[in-house]
Parts: structure tokens; C-alpha cells; sequence
């Protein structure tokens, strides 16, 4: 069973075709980057799979089951990071377990069971908190923090829900360089956890789909990489995958070697944002094939 099941999705708002057909599978524990000329649709899909704007045709599904509305089985990280200012780093990551497991009377009647449940939360919040390098601010509130801070608290706040597949929408793009290097690497650390849960013969923890308009981003972070482009033979419908291939796989621990990207890059750059280049997309959506082949 597939994280992620995209089964032939259409959108369009009046005339206006945005999505097509699109279809696309993602494994648990995959980290999948999607690329695409600005106005594709990417933020569309997203919505559609986060459950806020369900397509117009088509079924999404997340861990076998129907994404008809927002489930928890399906988190999303923002540009924008949507932090309470009042609450400390660690109080917000723990503010979703609250809210998903008592509400206000179990709060106030229950008091010891309650004081027991935030403890746990609390405890769950510190451990993400280290994983992505923030224990030594898990006090601070929002206002003493960087921007790559609170972008970390807020992914954070994400995996501390378990959700079967976790969407981030351009989470590093109002960042400085060198913070957006700092969680490149974090995202390679999940990568790296991952690889070992299933060395270990475990369930690897992390599923993520990553839109972001930086080609070499993409090939970086991501084991595999999607375009999304209206840019095809069948583009008056809307914007399809045209693209899909595994990509390089860096540890966190490498030294990142962008030229060693160069060639892919660029046929990624032909086949999705050259709007003339129209040619048959099936030659450039061969991820599942090539999996196979190497089985």
C-alpha cells in the first residue's frame, strides 16, 4: 500500500483547466521533491491532497484511505510559519497532541489524568525539538527566534502528529542561503533516519513531498523528483506530471556537489519549463518502470 495514491486528478476553476489526469504514487518513507513552471498547479495539488479543496475529478488517497477533507493522516508545512507567539518553541510543537487527545472539560475535570498526558506531550515535543536541533530553544518564544527557527518548530509541530505523509510548500523560500542549507540537511537527516529503520527491517518513519521552485534543491534533498507542467502535448487540459525519476542520493554527512547534478538538471529543466519542448512525457516518467528494472 502506497503513503500517497493520486489517482487520475482534475481540477479547473470555470474555464480555466488546471490539472489533468495526474497520477502519482508515493511509498512510505520516500522523499519526493515536485518541481513546475509558476501556475502549474502545484499549490492546487497540495490543497487537493491536504484535503482543503478536494479535485474537481479523481481520488486521492493517504495510506488506503479516502482523502475527502483535512485528516490527520496528512500534514503541511508552510513558507509561512504558523506559530502561536504566546507559546513557548516546545509548548506549540506539544499544542496538536492537546487538541487531538482531550478537550477543555477532560482539561479541567480531570486535572491529574491531564497533568500525566501533557508530561508525555511535553516529553514528545523535547525529543523533535532535538531532532531537528532546537533543544537548546525549546523555551524561547517565536519573537526570540530566527526565521530558519521557527521554520524548524514548525516542522516540528508537523511530525509530532505521526502523519502518514508530511507536504512542505516552498518551507525554505523567504529564508537566507545559509539557513536554507542548515535545513536541507535536516531533511537529509530524516532521509538518513529512514535508510535505517529500514536497515533495521522497520517501518522507515518519514513520507515527504516537497514543492520548491530550486531545481538544485530538489535533486539535493529528494531521492526522487516530480514535474508538475502544463508544458505538453495535451497542456490546453491542464498541468501534468511530466516528470519522474529517481535522483542522486546524498547522506548529510557529504560534501553537496552541485555539478554532479548538472546533467539531470538540466533535463529537468527541458522537460518541464521549456514550453517548447512538447514531446511524448511518458519518456521522462519512468520511476516505477526503472524500479522495477532494478528489482
Amino acid at each position: 500500500m502506497h503513503a500517497l495514491d493520486v489517482q487520475k486528478v482534475s481540477h479547473w476553476f470555470g474555464a480555466n483547466r488546471v490539472l489533468w489526469d495526474v497520477n502519482l504514487q508515493v511509498a512510505a518513507g520516500q522523499i519526493v521533491a515536485m518541481v513546475g513552471p509558476s501556475g502549474c498547479g502545484k499549490s492546487t495539488l497540495l490543497r487537493a491532497i491536504l484535503g482543503t479543496h478536494p479535485p474537481r475529478e479523481g481520488v486521492i488517497l493517504a495510506d488506503g484511505i479516502r482523502i475527502d477533507g483535512p485528516t490527520r493522516h496528512v500534514g503541511i508545512v508552510y513558507q509561512d510559519y504558523a506559530l502561536y507567539d504566546f507559546l513557548t518553541a516546545r509548548k506549540n510543537v506539544a499544542f496538536g497532541p492537546m487538541l487531538d487527545e482531550t478537550n477543555p472539560a477532560f482539561r479541567l475535570f480531570r486535572f491529574p489524568a491531564w497533568r500525566r498526558l501533557r508530561r508525555r506531550h511535553l516529553a514528545e515535543a523535547t525529543a523533535l525539538l532535538e531532532k531537528v536541533g532546537l533543544e537548546r530553544a525549546a523555551d524561547r518564544y517565536p519573537s526570540e527566534m530566527s526565521g530558519g527557527m521557527r521554520q524548524r518548530v514548525a516542522i516540528a509541530q508537523a511530525l509530532v502528529m505521526r502523519p502518514k505523509i508530511l507536504l512542505l510548500d516552498e518551507p525554505f523560500g523567504a529564508l537566507d542561503e545559509a539557513t536554507r542549507e542548515e535545513l536541507q540537511l535536516m531533511i537529509l537527516s530524516l532521509a538518513e533516519e529512514n535508510r535505517l529503520a529500514r536497515q533495521a527491517g522497520g517501518q522507515p518513519p518519514h513520507t515527504i513531498l516537497l514543492v520548491t521552485h530550486e531545481l538544485n534543491e530538489a535533486l539535493y534533498v529528494a531521492e526522487r523528483v516530480i514535474g508538475l507542467s502544463q508544458f505538453h502535448e495535451d497542456g490546453a487540459r491542464g498541468a501534468t506530471i511530466v516528470y519522474d525519476k529517481a535522483s542522486p542520493v546524498f547522506r548529510p554527512d557529504q560534501a553537496k556537489d552541485v555539478e554532479a547534478l548538472h546533467k539531470q538538471r538540466e533535463e529537468l529543466r527541458a522537460a518541464v519549463f521549456d514550453p517548447e519542448n512538447l514531446k511524448k512525457h511518458d519518456r521522462y516518467v519512468t520511476f516505477w518502470k526503472d524500479h522495477a528494472d532494478k528489482r
